[in-house]
């Protein structure tokens, strides 16, 4: 079967909404003889193909050789990326700075350096209007090199206020380069291993966190500096499970595109990944007010322009709106409501297959069986954790370790114990392979081997032994992170009382409710 993702020119002109196919033909019929009949041809063959598969393409279209498929295939990324540069250039201030700086290159090359500096000045007030230091930098060298190789004589003082802006400049771009990588490595730290899972853990991302990042808090002025400043505290935070300071250092993220309305279209993947933040950490403390405030700002802020009219906005929005709509279900205890999602998204997973990236399927696979397991549907808990378990990744070995043991549990509920003297050994192996056993797992895994031999009559005593054990655990440190994923304590619950497991939850959330009014 063709590999849909196999080829960059199919996945671009694949992107392409219908106004921008549209421009491309008039872009083409305007700027070159006949139209590049073949580009063209190239271009109506691919948009018409489901799957990318070399031999149809060529099988379809005689009039393109072969041997002539890889150069047409180069002029004509060159030139859809060239139509979408011309259509799209007012939207984003990158493109226009880059314009103006190519105009001044223009001016200079013809010898005309006070026009050229004109435009420098007109560059560097709108990079500094929008916090877009790179782009100061780039005009302060063309300044220079002007000044240095022309008598301009435009201000007396000229070569000491270039040099001290440099400075400056150079000051800023190292300061946002470190703290960019800084927030880099932690976001990475987290996505190979989710939380801290024992002291070591804590230890590393704490001296990582003392030596690396704090040293350069005092530094922070500017909008990026800010910004990435911030999101180090957000991932160390999360790593470590400090949901406060998450949270605090969230809503800062977020307060900082509100000071600065400008930055919420320049930066929008920024602003949106910390709505997300802010809303991930409302669940984590059970804000239920915030939450849905921040879920309903957030659905009016999907259907603007910013986001509508941008590919990657709508794919992030998605994601992260609907991870919120998810999370709501489990904080509420609607898992069955939750279920009409499960087509939407598997819909959703289809379309934007050539996005996303593994990483939010994992996430979105483990979502679903939630849902389905505290809705009481165990078979189709199972198969979406089959999908998570039978996938071989590198990533998110937390979601791994615990699909592994919601799998578990959920063929425990299926009443399959003849399978699970099995896995359990096997899922053992494994969580001890991550290093990912603490004190909860360990009792789980010992109330299941136990499980096997005990009749109906004598489980409720265990299961209150083990709610007796686990409950304590829930607020303390490192111990709370298998709460994160399982909600190990309302399961108990349920079985303890005959209760399904998503009425339990659902009236922690109503009393809790309740009590906030």
């Amino acid at each position: 079967m063709p590999n849909r993702s196999a080829d960059a020119l199919f996945q671009l002109v694949q992107s392409l909404e219908r106004s921008e196919k549209r421009n491309f033909k008039l872009y083409m019929n305007r700027n070159s003889a006949g139209g590049d009949l073949k580009i063209v041809q190239l271009f109506d063959a691919l948009e018409k193909m489901k799957q990318y598969d070399e031999e149809t393409l060529l099988k379809k279209n005689p009039g393109i050789q072969k041997q002539q498929l890889s150069n047409l295939k180069a002029h004509l990324y060159r030139e859809v990326l060239t139509s979408l540069r011309l259509l799209r250039q007012d939207e984003n201030i990158d493109l226009q700075l880059h314009e103006q700086l190519d105009f001044a290159r223009l001016l200079y090359n013809k010898g005309l350096y006070h026009q050229s500096l004109k435009i420098l000045d007109k560059v560097k007030d709108l990079a500094k209007a929008n916090n877009q230091v790179t782009y100061i930098m780039q005009v302060l060298f063309l300044e220079k090199k002007i000044e240095a190789l022309h008598i301009t004589r435009s201000m007396q003082d000229r070569a000491d206020k270039l040099s001290q802006e440099v400075e400056e400049v150079n000051s800023r771009l190292s300061n946002i380069g470190t703290l960019s990588n800084l927030s880099l490595q932690l976001y990475g730290w987290y996505i190979r291993n989710g939380h801290a899972r024992n002291e070591k853990d804590k230890k590393d991302v704490d001296v990582f966190f003392r030596n690396d990042v704090l040293q350069h808090a005092g530094n922070c002025y500017g909008f990026y500096e800010k910004l990435y400043l911030y999101q180090c505290y957000c991932w160390y935070a999360f790593i470590v499970q400090d949901f406060l300071m998450y949270y605090r250092y969230c809503q800062k993220w977020v307060d900082l595109f509100d000071a600065e309305p400008r930055m919420i279209e320049i930066e929008t993947a920024h602003y949106i990944k910390g709505i997300h933040n802010l809303l991930s950490a409302h669940f984590d403390l059970r804000n239920y007010q915030k939450f849905n405030d921040t879920i309903a700002a957030f659905e009016q802020f999907t259907a603007s322009d910013i986001v509508q009219h941008n590919t990657n906005n709508q794919i992030q929005t998605f994601i992260y709106l609907t991870t919120a709509k998810l999370n709501k279900h489990f904080m509420e205890g609607t898992f069955t409501a939750g279920l009409d999602m499960v087509p939407y998204i598997e819909e959703k997973i289809r379309d934007y297959e050539l996005y996303l990236d593994r990483h939010r399927v994992l996430v979105f696979y483990y979502k679903i069986a939630s849902l389905y397991f505290g809705s009481g549907d165990y078979s189709r808990s199972v198969d979406f954790l089959n999908k998570i378990i039978n996938w071989k990744m590198d990533l998110r070995t937390d979601i791994q370790c615990y699909a592994r043991l919601l799998h578990l549990i959920a063929h425990y509920e299926l009443g399959n114990f003849e399978l699970l003297e099995y896995l359990l050994k096997s899922v053992y192996r494994f969580m001890a392979k991550m290093e990912n056993l603490s004190i909860v797992e360990e009792e789980i895994f010992a109330f299941l081997r136990k499980s096997f031999r005990l009749s109906p009559r004598q489980l409720k005593p265990q299961f209150e032994q083990l709610l007796a054990t686990l409950k304590p655990l829930e607020k303390s440190g490192l111990e709370s992170r298998a709460f994160m994923y399982l909600d190990i304590i309302s399961w108990l619950e349920s079985k303890i009382t005959h209760t399904p497991v998503q009425e339990v939850i659902r009236n922690k959330y109503l009393e809790a409710i309740q009590k906030n009014r």
